[in-house]
């Protein structure tokens, strides 16, 4: 008979066995004249609260009785509970319902307490969620303020007056009670919490917005520095193929250079990209600080509890100091590397015409010497016959000899000079760019003027792949260093071209050993 009620008292589930108020186990079982059934401590201290009411209700069924009803004790319940406990069947609620060290624990619970559902701001008290149903249910309480469980009410007690807290004095920047703003706060600027809680939230709103501003702008800057991260790297690249292809196509035997040429770029890409990561590092890390502190600000922003808003509003640690401003540098023009290697000129000699200037092209200022390879710049007009091919308007010489295949030859330059080649079409008359070596799609020129930062000598060397459509201008000292460097097709056979400026200027086209 026992068994068969222990299997259909489990099949009878806790809730028959159970205490409505403690929500355990019945505990000496007692019956309410309306037949619901309690632990004899638990309906004695729900009695005791109301005893100052001199009314007595059923915590079930809501039953008022004018008096307080004598309790009897059910027999046959508890020894019901006694069998049933054999059985091994457990207290009503699972274990992570009660309140442990470090949960808030219900007010009213007695016994093993439950874990509160909510925090008072009126009662000062914190309830289980069956305890909480007044507050829901009552028209009075209905219009307490419910937070999250909080084991920090006392705090919103005057410690002075033992009344609640509700102003707060903006001259000490302290919560007071109503008592104390008319005793040692009078005549201090005073609002209520929720006036000042009110304000501070505005401020930390203002703070949230500055810090989201702040993550967009870092974020930004992130991007910004990824994308030159990004583009130092393929400018790299690129450099290395161009050198590549340089010494392949120009000078076989310098091959070997381009390794320290590739050598020279990568070390820059490292350095430059280490610079832009080691810069994105630190701006992630502000990131994530401004994050959490925005977190931080966020939580505090939703804390329903003014006081607990007000005493933790202070001790918020103040923003960290801002990354300086980024600034992007220039793309580097690793292109660069390439012209500051130095050449072999013995390898280009092989490659050396003898060159002269044309004086059925020259320009009537310019006076032709040296065997027609030196033009100088004269103050008085030359008399040179009526010719087609002459430049008229610009102090410009054209070579006599055409250019094709690979050529190389020098200049030798005194004051302003433009080393140049050109189609034999190019136009011979008038100011105008047609006529100009560089100023239209019929010559190319590299423009040298005294101390300019270009050069490091006054001789300057010029290479000619005319079928692989290469011109190189070169600085000619002890080594040669490209100064300017041109890729593109040749249509039609070319001339070796000067171009002068200023009385006593001079150019020389070199005899090469």
């Amino acid at each position: 008979m026992a068994g068969e009620m222990a299997q259909k008292g489990v099949q009878l589930d806790q809730e028959t066995i159970s205490c409505s108020i403690c929500l355990d186990l019945l505990k000496d079982p007692v019956s309410t004249p309306c037949g619901h059934n309690y632990c004899m401590n638990c309906i004695k201290s729900h009695w005791d609260v109301e005893d100052c009411k001199n009314s007595y209700s059923c915590p079930q069924c809501k039953k008022t009785f004018t008096s307080r009803p004598d309790l009897l004790k059910n027999t046959m319940l508890a020894d019901l509970v006694e069998e049933l406990k054999k059985t091994g069947l457990q207290a009503a609620p699972a274990d992570h319902c009660y309140a442990g060290a470090e949960d808030v624990a219900c007010d009213v619970c007695t016994g093993r307490k439950l874990k509160a559902h909510k925090s008072c701001l009126i009662c000062l008290a914190s309830y289980c969620e069956k305890h909480l149903q007044l507050h829901y249910e009552s028209e009075t309480f209905k219009k307490h303020k419910l937070v999250e469980p909080s084991k920090k009410l006392q705090e919103n007690v005057c410690s002075r007056h033992d009344e609640v807290m509700k102003m707060f004095c903006r001259t000490d920047q302290q919560l007071i009670c109503y008592l104390c703003s008319v005793d040692e706060h009078k005549g201090h600027d005073t609002v209520s919490a929720a006036a000042e809680r009110a304000e501070r939230q505005r401020e930390l709103e203002g703070s949230r917005q500055n810090i989201q501003q702040r993550i967009q702008d870092r974020e930004k800057d992130v991007k910004l520095l990824q994308q030159q991260a990004e583009a130092i790297n393929l400018s790299a690249d690129k450099a290395v193929e161009d050198s590549e292809k340089i010494f392949t196509e120009l000078i076989r035997l310098l091959e070997k250079r381009s390794s320290d040429v590739k050598q020279q770029v990568r070390s820059q890409q490292k350095r430059e990209v280490s610079r832009v990561k080691e810069l994105q590092e630190k701006l992630e890390q502000e990131i994530t600080e401004l994050k959490r502190k925005d977190a931080e600000l966020k939580k505090l922003s939703h804390t329903e509890d003014h006081s607990q808003f007000l005493h933790n509003y202070p001790s918020l640690s103040p923003l960290s100091q801002s990354t300086s401003s980024i600034h992007i540098r220039p793309l580097s023009c690793f292109e660069d590397v390439t012209a500051a290697v130095s050449e072999t000129r013995a390898e280009f000699l092989k490659y050396s015409h003898e060159i002269t200037l044309d004086p059925n092209t020259a320009h009537t200022q310019l006076l032709l010497s040296e065997g027609n390879r030196k033009a100088t710049v004269m103050s008085e007009h030359q008399s040179y016959s009526s010719h087609p091919d002459r430049f008229t308007d610009r102090c410009q010489v054209l070579s006599r000899e055409s250019l094709t295949g690979r050529c190389y030859w020098e200049v030798e330059r005194r004051g302003e000079v433009s080393v140049a080649v050109a189609y034999k079409n190019i136009s011979r008359a008038g100011e105008s760019d047609e006529c100009g070596f560089g100023q239209n799609d019929k010559s190319w020129v590299l423009y040298c003027i005294n101390n300019s930062y270009i050069f490091c000598s006054t001789k300057v060397g010029v290479y000619l792949d005319h079928s692989a459509g290469i011109l190189s201008f070169y600085s000619v000292s002890e080594t040669m260093t490209l100064l300017h460097r041109v890729q593109t097709t040749f249509t039609q056979p070319l001339y070796a071209g000067l171009m002068l400026y200023w009385s006593g200027d001079s150019a020389e086209l070199c005899k090469l050993k």
